[in-house]
């Protein structure tokens, strides 16, 4: 982006290689600081992003049957510096975080009875009678057996901390997802060095995800998107938004020249999430037409960047870009104008959804935030352009993280 909008990686200071026990342990003082603050003695975290902030630890993926059956569980007190981990994967998190057998702990199977059984057992021995428990998600063999897990009903909500404590990325976390964009981009530049008409979307996809998981990506966290954008919106799927059908997944689609790419994928590194958004045309240049999408598309980004800078409010950065398309929204009604990125591919804050301007409003963005600004032209009869690239918001504005060129539209 242009070097009057965005600020020097530099700024950020970021270290490298990124002190993973430095960083457990910032996350750790955040949420028992926050929980002081809001009077909670304990959180129970069942979200695989959330245990993985609090207690930085990864886990291999698995079959999606047994996703949730076989979660790591986590729970934090607010005065014990480092968190409990109930986990199938006792040895992989022994060696990574180093936790003595005081915090280690085997599986527990949260979605049966006898499950909630063993932990309420065990969450009995680690939180005082009468504690104040916040938890983030609640199955419904929990939920039956409310009274012998928690003290009082409902238990307050975990995001009251998680959210605070997730949305600004202190520099070892901005350090390991700079390295996750960095994956993905040297992944994408093999992929578009083979890019010609004959290809399948598929082998996109394989010779992407070959090439990141040999620079060192944990997890493909988004099926890459190489969707090919007719000219006009009818020659897409109809949707019940009226918006246009994006994303679709891949398939052997065999490309041709002259077709209209975009692109979207993602990976995990230490966690963090991957976004990656371009577009590309098939064995051709762009024409004058195509062009002109382009530049617009960075019309709408720089009007956004101007505004983008810690205490702005996220309807801000929405007035701004719809300044410069007279008044319409140069993003697709079914996603946002931009989004957090982290441990999720897409996280607070939001910026442009459907919950309206006044949200909008309300939202202003903190020093140290993630930000992916996505843009999109579209083109009534002769497609459109969509881009991504990733902010972190700074006092004096924001830093692009995102460092892959606009070919073939441009640098």
């Amino acid at each position: 982006m242009p070097g009057d909008l965005t600020l020097a990686m530099s700024e950020l200071d970021l270290p490298s290689p990124p002190d993973l026990g430095r960083m457990r342990r910032d996350r750790s003082a955040r949420l028992r600081s926050l929980m002081a603050d809001k009077g909670i003695d304990a959180l129970v975290l069942l979200d695989n992003s959330n245990v993985t902030y609090a207690t930085g630890a990864t886990w291999p993926l698995s079959d999606a049957g047994r996703g949730n059956v076989e979660r790591p569980v986590a729970v934090v007190l607010v005065d014990d510096e480092v968190p409990h981990l109930f986990t199938p994967f006792l040895a992989d998190a022994a060696d990574e975080l180093g936790l003595d057998d005081e915090h280690l702990h085997g599986p527990t199977y949260l979605d049966v009875d006898e499950g909630v059984e063993t932990f309420a057992k065990a969450l009995g021995q680690l939180v005082p009678v009468g504690a104040t428990v916040a938890i983030d998600e609640v199955t419904g063999a929990m939920h039956q057996a409310r009274d012998i897990l928690f003290a009082e009903w409902p238990p307050r909500p975990a995001s009251e901390i998680t959210s605070p404590a997730r949305v600004v990325k202190t520099p070892d976390e901005l350090a390991c997802l700079r390295h996750a964009l960095w994956i993905t981009e040297q992944a994408m530049v093999e992929v578009q060095a083979h890019l010609e008409p004959g290809a399948r979307q598929v082998d996109l996809t394989a010779m992407f995800l070959h090439r990141a998981f040999e620079l060192g990506a944990e997890a493909n966290a988004l099926d890459p998107i190489w969707q090919v954008m007719p000219a006009h919106q009818a020659d897409l799927p109809w949707t019940t938004h009226g918006d246009l059908a994006c994303p679709l997944l891949s398939s052997e689609r065999i490309l041709v020249r002259g077709d209209v790419l975009w692109v979207d994928a993602g990976i995990t590194y230490r966690g963090f999430h991957s976004d990656f958004g371009r577009t590309w045309v098939v064995g051709e240049d762009p024409s004058a037409r195509q062009q002109a999408q382009y530049r617009r598309w960075r019309d709408v980004m720089d009007a956004v960047l101007a505004v983008t800078r810690a205490g702005a409010a996220s309807s801000d950065l929405t007035a701004a870009a719809m300044a410069v398309c007279d008044g319409d929204r140069p993003w697709m009604s079914h996603f946002y104008l931009g989004h957090g990125l982290g441990l999720n591919s897409a996280e607070a804050p939001y910026v442009g959804t459907d919950l309206g301007d006044e949200y909008d409003r309300r939202l202003l963005l903190g020093e140290g935030t993630v930000l992916v600004l996505e843009p999109v032209l579209w083109d009534e009869g002769h497609s459109g352009y969509r881009s991504e690239n990733v902010f972190v918001v700074t006092e004096g504005g924001a830093v692009n993280l995102t460092d892959y060129p606009y070919d073939p539209y441009g640098d």
